[in-house]
């Protein structure tokens, strides 16, 4: 059984709710790339739960994002070079005349990559263009074993990672 893999249903409900506790905690935090403050706020949680409006992740899924939350805010205090960027145009909920409405928006995704604890972590930064920089994912870097199939996470030797 791996760091990531949860035992139980009692076990999920525990990080799910310790997570959720500190999510709440954290309002702003500063990135030194980019000199400003990225907000955490309900959109990034509800990504850590769900992949899209009516699609809910596993919970082995939910479970890993989760428990590695409380490295997300470090990742961005730290980060002063960034790994990746992606541009593309998604549909976004935009509250238009007392109505929520989906609307094509130009979106950039930012990509952060560090190892802290000895767990490499990437963490998701979005902007919708017109809009504030906020907290998007925390995502576990992991492979495939190759001799059972089961997700691996990659920690500690980074000569063969």
């Amino acid at each position: 059984m791996g760091k990531f893999n949860f035992k139980d249903e009692q076990d999920f409900e525990r990080v799910r709710n310790d997570a959720e506790v500190f999510y709440t905690t954290i309002d702003k935090v500063r990135c030194p790339y980019f000199s400003c403050d990225i907000a955490f706020n309900a959109k990034g949680l509800r990504h850590l739960k769900f992949k899209s409006d009516k699609q809910a992740r596993s919970h082995n899924d939910q479970y890993s994002r989760l428990k590695l939350i409380h490295y997300a805010p470090e990742v961005i205090k730290l980060s002063r070079t960034l790994q990746g960027v992606w541009s593309t145009k998604c549909f976004e909920a935009q509250k238009t005349n007392s109505r929520w409405e989906h609307v094509l928006k130009g979106v950039t995704f930012y990509e952060f990559i560090a190892v802290l604890d000895n767990i490499r972590i990437k963490v998701i930064v979005k902007e919708v263009i017109g809009g504030e920089k906020y907290f998007w994912s925390v995502i576990p870097h992991w492979g495939i074993d190759a001799m059972n199939s089961r997700r691996i996470l990659h920690s500690g030797d980074l000569e063969y990672d």
